[in-house]
């Protein structure tokens, strides 16, 4: 997309799992990211699962649950919602204390 362009945001379609692990890795890194995050398989049958394209934003508790979705990214991302989820869920589940 010509905004990845301009940020700089360019990578060749992963063919390994070793492949999308680095893309994912630079992702991280690049925004800072502190948060868990999983890496799904060559076949992403977690992005089906979830109906993740376009992008969305998740919360999954420790049930398992969906605690939260957006809508489809980046432009229907709702970053001020999906943060409160995570605080709600942390909080509620006393993750990381």
């Amino acid at each position: 997309m010509p905004h990845n362009l301009d940020d700089d945001v360019v990578f060749y379609q992963p063919k390994t799992m070793e492949e999308r692990a680095q893309v994912a890795e630079a992702c991280m890194l690049r925004l800072e990211l502190v948060l868990p995050t999983l890496l799904d398989d060559m076949d992403n049958s977690t992005d089906r699962s979830y109906a993740a394209h376009p992008e969305r934003l998740y919360v999954i508790d420790r049930q398992g649950a969906v605690a939260f979705q957006s809508g489809p990214g980046p432009f229907g991302f709702d970053v001020a919602s999906w943060e409160q989820a995570i605080e709600t869920i942390v909080q509620k589940e006393h993750i990381f204390q």
